[in-house]
């Protein structure tokens, strides 16, 4: 049987008029009635580009030159930002960034779930640089370049970038790309540690090493000089997430990171591998939103959905009469618990629970909710949103990091009587894509 032989692709660079942009954020042109996705490219712009992939529908290219440049085009703060796939709109100005992601948000709204809110609040956003507290970073050896690489992968492929430093990570982190790439290529198991991931509390940053084969001595004694020297924690991680454990600072003390919730009062732990949001700035701004919005009173008894380790969950517990935590992840419920008695609150229970079946004949359910927080994965609350209507809740906030299902499930709020009162954009990732935003619904009674 012959091999379908692979399709040429223009080697000439292609010039393209870009009309607007897709929601990945590529420039989209026209080319005789065909779809062309132009990497690095805004609207209004007219560049020559080169041609990286085709298909029966559409070509895909990567800017070369910019002939003709929008107003809303900025020099990247990073060197890497054409290739790397870490951020995408960093050539785009801070402002258009947010325009372009609420401009998102709405036409999410319009399309999926015919609505619109009564009221558009201004964006939330935070420093666009040194940012990010958590990511994964790929490691891998490149015998032709007699090195290892440390960063994210290329756009479109999944090669790593050569980066030896990275902006929009928390500085603990991104300043020391170069040394971490020094530190790795000198392990003697340099070929079998394939991602470094690292997350940050307040006062502590943590690298964990996932380590595909057992270290040698001088391997983790090196591991350790370098957390030593960089005041970073080291993990390992030789299997699955349960065997992360902490080979610096040595002690027996819990493997936990904290960061401050200071309007609240609030000293929050986790462990590295939890998930936590990534923009320190951001988060606190969102908390504070969510529970303004709510209007918490003394004496109400709130709900809190996808609860996690009780982001949301303690601040509300500090306003309102009694609050449950529910969350699908057991993990989660017992880090709930541990913040719960850190904080000394007692008013605020955790519970797991199955969020995509119907839980409201739960123990925890049945005296129901004055008001309602959700904060779901990509994925949605759409099954949620079906059994609300039972707790009779006068207020539901929803926190969401994708604009679809957000859409999508406001169509299900609505019908089920409530209304869309307002809702937002937050820049929980700048110089991405990513939409993170916030819904506030309404029940008439």
């Amino acid at each position: 049987m012959s091999r379908r032989r692979r399709k040429q692709l223009p080697q000439e660079p292609v010039r393209c008029t870009i009309e607007t942009l897709s929601h990945d954020g590529r420039g989209i042109a026209r080319d005789n009635g065909k779809t062309q996705f132009v990497d690095g490219a805004l609207p209004g712009e007219t560049v020559m580009a080169k041609m990286i992939g085709s298909r029966s529908k559409f070509d895909e290219l990567r800017t070369l030159e910019v002939l003709e440049a929008a107003e809303d085009r900025m020099t990247p703060p990073c060197d890497f930002a054409d290739l790397c796939g870490g951020c995408s709109l960093q050539h785009m100005d801070g402002d258009a960034q947010i325009r372009f992601k609420e401009q998102t948000l709405k036409e999410h709204f319009a399309h999926f779930g015919g609505i619109e809110p009564e009221e558009w609040v201004s964006p939330m956003r935070s420093e666009p640089l040194g940012y990010r507290r958590k990511a994964r970073l790929g490691v891998k050896h490149v015998p032709a370049r007699d090195s290892v690489l440390v960063g994210f992968r290329e756009k479109r492929n999944s090669f790593l970038t050569d980066i030896d430093r990275c902006v929009v990570l928390d500085p603990r982190i991104g300043e020391r790309i170069t040394p971490l790439r020094e530190l790795l290529y000198g392990l003697d198991a340099y070929r079998r540690i394939p991602q470094v991931e690292v997350a940050c509390g307040d006062d502590v940053a943590v690298m964990v090493f996932r380590n595909m084969d057992d270290l040698s001595d001088g391997d983790r004694q090196a591991l350790i000089e370098f957390g030593q020297a960089h005041e970073l924690h080291i993990y390992l991680q030789p299997k699955g997430p349960d065997t992360v454990h902490r080979i610096w600072p040595e002690g027996d003390g819990p493997e936990r990171l904290k960061y401050q919730l200071e309007e609240f009062g609030l000293t929050l732990s986790f462990h590295p591998m939890d998930f936590t949001q990534v923009n320190a700035e951001l988060n606190r701004n969102m908390v504070h939103r969510a529970i303004d919005w709510l209007d918490v009173q003394p004496g109400e008894r709130v709900l809190d959905l996808f609860c996690g380790l009780g982001n949301f969950t303690l601040p509300l517990a500090t306003r309102a009469g009694q609050v449950v935590g529910v969350e699908g992840d057991e993990s989660m419920v017992v880090r709930g618990r541990e913040n719960a008695d850190l904080n000394q609150l007692s008013n605020v229970a955790f519970h797991g629970a199955d969020l995509h079946a119907d839980f409201t004949s739960q123990s925890w359910a049945g005296e129901g909710f004055d008001k309602i927080l959700i904060d779901p994965p990509r994925s949605g609350a759409q099954e949620v949103c079906e059994y609300l209507t039972a707790f009779g809740a006068k207020r539901v906030v929803y926190v969401s990091c994708n604009p679809a299902t957000l859409a999508r499930d406001a169509g299900v709020m609505v019908r089920n009587g409530y209304r869309l009162v307002r809702a937002g954009v937050m820049d929980m990732f700048p110089h991405t894509t990513h939409v993170e935003s916030m819904a506030l619904f309404e029940r008439d009674r």
